[in-house]
């Protein structure tokens, strides 16, 4: 019987490696796994890559991870945004590397990743330092960018329903970067508001298929 929801946090975590690269959902605090990620700070795994789409904020979650000493490097579209200190402090202490990404490139990296796609070429960010040293093509007389896909080790994502098969739902918004970092990882940890009984999902509801998704933890919305 196929059933992939964890008892506990630690399940959740197990296994994660040192050295990983860890896509982690959310746009800004929306549909962001907060669970998860404290899950990740208790587990202990260090020198990890982070993707997502900020630098986090104030000094809980990914700004706690990197205050911690646990990220190597960080992939981002906006690295500073409100209450962004930490990230701050470690670039400018050179003790975080970082890898500024267009935000439409870094959900197409992504994308690419999980169906298969080594690379491809994008006019976004063309004659830009972000695309320096890149390979360069010209497509019906505009001028692209090779980018490289962007998979994950693990994803940390946040949905609203699931099923004992890891079928997710997402609810408004927080849909965002959850569900093409789900296809993208190796490992797939969904955090969710709840799980429905097999067969009650609606199919068309139903954004990431099952086949995505390694483990469900149940951590409902206080």
């Amino acid at each position: 019987m196929i059933n992939k929801t964890v008892r506990d946090m630690a399940e959740a975590m197990q296994g994660l490696a040192d050295g990983a690269t860890v896509l982690v959902g959310g746009f800004g605090s929306v549909g962001q796994p907060d669970a998860l990620i404290d899950g990740l700070i208790e587990q202990g795994a260090k020198d990890l890559t982070i993707v997502a789409n900020n630098a986090g904020a104030g000094r809980v979650g990914l700004a706690r991870l990197m205050e911690l000493g646990r990220v190597r490097k960080i992939i981002c579209s906006f690295p500073r945004s409100a209450g962004s200190v930490v990230f701050e402090e470690l670039y400018k202490a050179g003790k975080l590397e970082l890898e500024i990404v267009p935000q439409g490139t870094l959900a197409e990296r992504m994308r690419a990743a999980g169906a298969g796609v080594p690379a491809f070429y994008t006019p976004t960010g063309y004659g830009t330092l972000l695309t320096e040293g890149k390979p360069t093509a010209e497509f019906n007389g505009r001028p692209c960018v090779l980018e490289h896909a962007l998979p994950g080790d693990v994803a940390l994502v946040q949905a609203h329903k699931a099923d004992r098969w890891g079928n997710l739902t997402y609810r408004r918004s927080g849909r965002n970067f959850n569900p093409v970092m789900a296809m993208a990882a190796k490992l797939t940890i969904a955090q969710v508001d709840m799980i429905e009984p097999l067969g009650t999902l609606d199919p068309e509801e139903v954004v990431t298929p099952g086949i995505f998704v390694d483990r469900v933890l149940l951590h409902p919305v206080a």
